[in-house]
């Protein structure tokens, strides 16, 4: 404890307030519980701490959460963990003092300063000295991880088989028969293969993902040298100094040096639910330090870090627990659902061979099957039946689908985010920074009634200063310009200083950017805000729509630029011995704001009452521009007289009164028009989203006259202005359409014109259910003008009509609904905590998000393809000679050892190949997949496997098989219900060999017939001259050629090796038997073409309705 490191406490100030104290609407709003969804096993841990290690809010024990986000724990052993953690972290956290003693002795004990911050050599020191920002990554588990590559998947059910088969060789077996023992022997390889391809499979997905999430930069503000540096999070040291705003989630533990009175902070990783009241000798309850990870969903200030890694109260917890379990994913449940109806069916199949054996052939036929071949037989069917190549094409697929994310620079926090994604079909948008670029520039500015370019704002000023009669800077322009510099959080990089103004880097969001390049390009902005001092702050948030500042004179001639010459000599005459007069600046959305103002800045600059005629006017400028799709931000200020003021600026009460005063009386000074464009890609992505059958809404707080015009820019609204529904269309005593409950999208050929609205927040909150159930099946809809509140309310109400909904953000605003929405998308550049909520990050382009939704449906698509593949001959085919066997007395006309060679040689090769499938050119053409109704094996894929291309295979194969032993001397009718007796003129030694042959041609007849399977089972419903597996790179699936070639050096390997041959009962097979297979298979490529031409060419027909 002697370290300085490890003494690290601190005092509360009470203008810094947690959400879980006084943001209870927020705490409301986020009892979320996400469907289909799971703890993230890719954490993004950060400040833009992004690495892959534990995630916090799945790792940490439920002490240490926080209540606003509804997380269900019931396992006792995580209550076990949660008291050790508890009581670890408690020891090791009482010898802090970071948070009672005084900030000075802060910066003396860590050689820091408020002006200078670190030097580049403290920096380089303490790195050596602490190391890294980084947790100690968690436990490898290896143990665990070894015995899951061994009997994960079917391992166990292979080894019990291996060693039941070693037991059927010796003892049972008398005597032993070499081809039981060579059974065994291909078993336990098998066993050991499939261990070998998990282990080497989950090395190359770690590798991948590991490589995904380095693509997300984790960067942070901090202070160097005395200038704003942007730094990468992990290299962040005790006793820099960081800047802190809304958005960022903070990257180590630390003291709060100044902050804003509206900052909040939402304790979303780390809490601790005590009985005792919070006080500031607690550590981890004081409202003065930040812990790492804790998020500021408002406000802004400066803060000095105090611990790092694994010192942080993060760290030193996460030291204490391990990794949770997580749950299964959606496509997981949906193969343990195929799995247990195979396995069901094994059972039964098995079950059913015992009884037949104990009951009819013991008794009567002793001779013909033997307690060992019993075991074989058993073991044959359960080999038989399990489609050991499933596993395999499995995790081939999600190491292509991550391989492919990674490529389009998407990053996804767990499997669950592509899964979900294929069955996506509402995404809910946000405008700014999603949809459009968030490069903003003023197009525009008003001052009275006149409207100016930028441009001809700057020769209007350059004019006015010229004009000697009138006093210097005091006209309108100039008090524009000095609201647009002195009210705006935004800050000029000093790095950047040398570059033309629109290059030049500014920390701060979008219209704050547009704005004070705006007002730079009136006059320095740095001189500007010389001359007025900054008191007071309340930052911008989506609830008031507006930004306050309170500022003090500095220097006189600040009066020149910020108000008319009248209002500036009562400013000086003001009685300024106990508190300076105060400006009051606001700048904030027109609608909100202007039945405030009671006055407005005229042309010439001088205040005047601001009548109806003029406010009028005023709303007729705002309203033409939003219909442009500009952002109207207006512009005013108020004098604050100091008999008006009550509470000192800088105290805790003054919030409230600026509150208070920016309620009335303000004065209207002027409006900018600001344009985002959308992004390049928006209108096709839409239309390519649209032609899925996925419906693209707009959510935005903006203006509803600017949010409709962008929607149109983008595509989500295609109809005229007149043909957009407002809030009269939705009737609140309607029919009942309640049971209504989802919706099907007209399909994109459809002649229907597709209906659109645009409503605002507060026509949301009128909306009853009548009024909502209509509103859904809309298929173009802006929402404006929105809180958080409402924008979570939208997701909730898809959500309850059986949709799942995507939500794209990238703001604080858009957290709580990227959180409940099924797949919360956030992009790169967004902030910390929208990035946090999402489930997947586009770290590029909004494009990208095309990809993500079609790789979504071809991993189950593909995944389909490979069921439907391997049930034919895996188990169909495979089952009915043992049963034939059983039942009917008939030899088994294919042999248990080839039956293993099929379904674990030449089946899983096909099988892995169909795992790199392409995307059928119909598939984002299709409706959206139904996770409640269209599972991953349906009776329809039941019945085309087994009912139409497994009946083929399996009468082909026992017709050829019976045909060629009808040719060589034995008839079917001497071996129906023979049970072994020899037929007359036959040798037993004849026999046995003929029945070898007919089993090597039953398997080869098998194998190349599972070729032509394997073409006809690439595409669903398209023909395969319309997917061809090669000479086209857009369709192409080369992969399938070595797979045939594969299992054709197979057949080779085991039927024509003489001494593995005699080992393995198996034999040369007739070279004829080599081509009937190949016309059989061109009969079912043909007849399963003709089923697709049908299903394509008559959609609502029978064919198409049992369509797989």
């Amino acid at each position: 404890m002697g370290d300085p490191e490890d003494n690290k406490v601190f005092v509360p100030r009470p203008r810094i307030r947690y959400a879980d104290e006084e943001e209870a609407n927020w705490q409301e709003q986020n009892t979320l519980s996400r469907r289909f969804s799971t703890s993230s096993q890719l954490s993004i841990n950060s400040v833009h701490t992004r690495r892959a290690s534990i995630d916090p809010a799945a790792a940490l024990p439920v002490t240490y959460r926080t209540l606003s986000i509804n997380i269900e724990e019931s396992k006792e052993r995580a209550q076990v963990e949660e008291k050790k953690a508890r009581d670890h972290a408690s020891a090791e956290l009482a010898d802090l003092d970071w948070h009672i003693i005084s900030v000075q002795e802060i910066f003396s004990r860590l050689a820091t300063s408020t002006d200078q911050g670190l030097s580049k050599d403290q920096v380089s020191s303490r790195i050596t000295e602490y190391g890294r920002n980084i947790p100690s990554p968690p436990p490898s588990r290896r143990f665990r991880k070894i015995f899951g590559y061994f009997f994960g998947g079917f391992g166990a059910i292979l080894l019990v088989s291996s060693v039941l088969v070693f037991v059927s060789w010796k003892p049972l077996g008398r005597p032993p028969q070499a081809s039981n023992l060579a059974l065994a022997i291909v078993l336990a390889a098998v066993f050991f293969i499939q261990a070998a391809f998990n282990a080497w499979q989950d090395w190359s997905s770690s590798r991948v993902m590991a490589s995904i999430t380095t693509m997300l930069p984790d960067n942070c503000l901090v202070m160097r040298n005395g200038v704003q540096t942007e730094t990468v999070a992990t290299d962040v040291v005790p006793g820099d100094l960081i800047f802190v705003k809304s958005g960022n989630k903070l990257p180590a533990d630390v003291r709060f040096v100044e902050m804003s009175s509206d900052a909040k902070f939402d304790r979303s990783v780390l809490t601790v639910s005590g009985t005792v009241d919070s006080t500031d000798d607690n550590y981890l309850e004081t409202h003065c330090i930040g812990m790492q990870g804790t998020h500021c969903i408002s406000g802004s200030g400066l803060a000095v870090c105090v611990a790092t890694g694994d010192r942080t109260v993060f760290g030193r917890i996460a030291k204490l627990t391990s990794q949770p379990n997580t749950a299964l994913t959606t496509l997981q449940k949906e193969i343990l659902r195929f799995v247990l109806l195979i396995c069901s069916l094994m059972l039964s199949m098995i079950t059913l061979v015992i009884i037949l054996w104990a009951s009819f052939l013991r008794p009567k036929h002793s001779s013909w099957i033997s307690v060992p071949s019993l075991i074989i037989d058993c073991v044959t069917v359960a080999v038989a039946f399990i489609p050991e190549g499933l596993p395999i094409a499995l995790t081939a697929s999600l190491t292509i689908t991550a391989n492919i994310m990674r490529q389009n620079k998407i990053l996804c926090k767990s499997l669950k985010t592509v899964e979900t994604l294929g069955a996506v079909s509402v995404i809910c948008s946000d405008k700014t920074g999603t949809l459009t670029k968030n490069q903003m520039f003023v197009t525009d500015c008003c001052t009275g009634t006149k409207t100016f370019t930028p441009e001809l704002a700057r020769d209007e000023l350059v004019k006015s200063r010229l004009n000697v009669d009138k006093l210097a800077f005091n006209n309108a322009i100039d008090q524009l310009r000095a609201i647009s510099g002195l009210c705006n959080a935004g800050e000029f990089d000093a790095a950047s200083g040398h570059l033309p103004l629109h290059e030049r880097r500014i920390n701060g969001d979008a219209t704050d950017q547009a704005i004070l390049r705006f007002s730079e390009s009136l006059g320095a902005v740095s001189e500007l805000r010389l001359l007025w001092k900054k008191n007071f702050e309340l930052a911008f948030n989506s609830k008031n729509k507006f930004m306050i500042r309170v500022l003090s004179l500095a220097q006189s001639e600040g009066l020149n630029v910020a108000l008319p010459a009248e209002e500036g000599l009562e400013f000086r005459n003001e009685d300024m011995q106990v508190f300076l007069e105060q400006l009051l600046t606001i700048k904030g959305a027109p609608d909100i704001l202007i039945n405030r103002c009671t006055s407005y800045t005229s042309d010439d600059g001088a205040t005047h009452v601001l009548d109806q005629d003029r406010r009028t006017t005023i709303e007729n400028i705002k309203n033409e521009w939003s219909s442009q799709g500009k952002r109207v931000i207006l512009l005013g200020r108020k004098l604050l007289p100091c008999k008006m003021i009550n509470s000192h600026p800088n105290s805790s009460e003054f919030e409230g009164e600026a509150m208070e005063h920016a309620k009335s009386g303000l004065t209207l000074v002027g409006l900018v028009g600001i344009v985002d464009p959308p992004r390049d890609e928006i209108p096709a992505v839409i239309s390519i989203l649209r032609r899925a059958g996925i419906r693209v809404h707009m959510v935005t707080g903006d203006f509803k006259l600017t949010a409709q015009a962008i929607a149109q820019e983008c595509g989500i609204i295609t109809n005229l202005p007149s043909g957009v529904h407002d809030i009269s269309s939705l009737s609140r005593d309607g029919p009942d359409i309640n049971s209504e409950k989802s919706f099907v999208v007209a399909s994109s050929d459809s002649q229907e014109t597709p209906t659109s609205i645009a409503l605002s927040g507060s026509e949301l909150i009128t909306l009853n259910n009548n009024q909502w159930t209509h509103l859904c099946r809309y298929d173009e809809i802006v929402f404006a003008r929105t809180t958080p509140e409402q924008k979570l309310r939208i997701v909730k109400e898809f959500q309850s009509r059986e949709h799942i909904v995507g939500m794209t953000g990238d703001g604080v605003n858009d957290a709580p609904s990227l959180k409940a929405a099924d797949v919360g998308i956030a992009l790169g550049s967004g902030s910390d905590i929208a990035i946090e909520a999402a489930d997947m990050v586009l770290l590029d382009s909004f494009s990208a998000i095309v990809e993500a939704v079609m790789y979504g449906r071809v991993v189950f698509d593909n995944l389909k393809k490979t069921i439907a593949y391997l049930l034919p001959a895996g188990s169909f085919s495979e089952f009915w000679p043992i049963m034939t066997n059983v039942i009917f007395g008939l030899p088994q006309i294919l042999g248990s050892f080839l039956m293993i060679i099929i379904c674990c040689f030449t089946d899983c090769a096909a099988a892995t190949a169909l795992a790199y499938e392409k995307p059928e050119a119909d598939l984002m053409l299709r409706p959206p997949r139904n996770p409640k109704k269209d599972h991953l094996v349906n009776w329809r894929l039941i019945v085309h496997a087994w009912g139409f291309i497994g009946v083929l295979e399996c009468f082909a194969s026992f017709a050829i098989s019976y045909w060629y032993l009808q040719k060589r001397g034995v008839s079917f009718g001497d071996l129906w219900f023979k049970y072994g007796d020899v037929p007359d003129g036959l040798t037993l030694a004849y026999l046995t060999r003929m029945q070898d042959e007919a089993s090597s041609i039953y398997f080869v007849n098998l194998v190349i017939m599972q070729w032509f399977n394997l073409m006809a089972t690439r595409t669903r419903r398209l023909s395969i001259f319309q997917q061809p597996p090669a000479f086209n790179k857009a369709t192409q699936n080369l992969y399938l050629f070595p797979a045939i070639l594969f299992s054709l050096v197979i057949i080779f390997l085991f039927l024509y090796i003489p001494g593995l041959a005699t080992v393995l009962n198996s034999t040369k097979v007739p070279v004829e038997h080599f081509f009937l297979p190949m016309a059989f298979g061109l009969g079912i490529l043909f007849l399963d073409e003709s089923r697709k031409w049908a299903v394509r060419s008559y959609p609502k027909g029978f064919l198409a309705r049992i369509a797989w």
